[in-house]
């Protein structure tokens, strides 16, 4: 008869072996933190900027299936559990797309655009917002 020991490795390789055992460790701590944001003060409302940046992200891992990575973000970050439509977003970033691109997330987009750019010799740059914008944990 088998020991617990033994039966309890036997079900993580198992797991594991699924790929399962970090799909359960990715929900258990978007738990975690759903239940300690409910005991912590409220949390300060997203920038307009925080909020385009999160569901870029969230667009992002929702499309390479890291759907638990993307629940942690939306329960650490306060990011509304519906997502933004895209076109939205598109119309906020200022983005064109055509019928290629809307297969992919706008993230992918983005980056492509600044690698294959060759305006000012290859470099852009960048400008603070303009409004302030304060980030979890760090002080304005």
């Amino acid at each position: 008869m088998a020991t617990i020991s033994e039966l309890k490795n036997a079900v993580r390789e198992t797991l594991e072996s699924r790929g399962v055992m970090g799909q359960l460790k990715a929900r258990i701590r978007a738990e975690v933190f759903s239940a300690l944001d409910e005991q912590r003060e409220a949390r300060p409302s997203l920038s307009h900027e925080n909020l385009l940046i999160n569901e870029l992200i969230r667009e992002y891992l929702e499309f390479n299936k890291y759907r638990n990575t993307a629940s942690v973000l939306t329960a650490e970050s306060g990011q509304p559990e519906t997502p933004l439509d895209r076109q939205f977003l598109a119309t906020e970033l200022k983005v064109s797309e055509d019928a290629s691109s809307k297969s992919v997330p706008l993230l992918y987009g983005l980056v492509s655009h600044f690698l294959n750019s060759s305006d000012n010799r290859g470099k852009v740059l960048l400008r603070g917002a303009a409004v302030s914008i304060s980030a979890p944990g760090h002080d304005s």
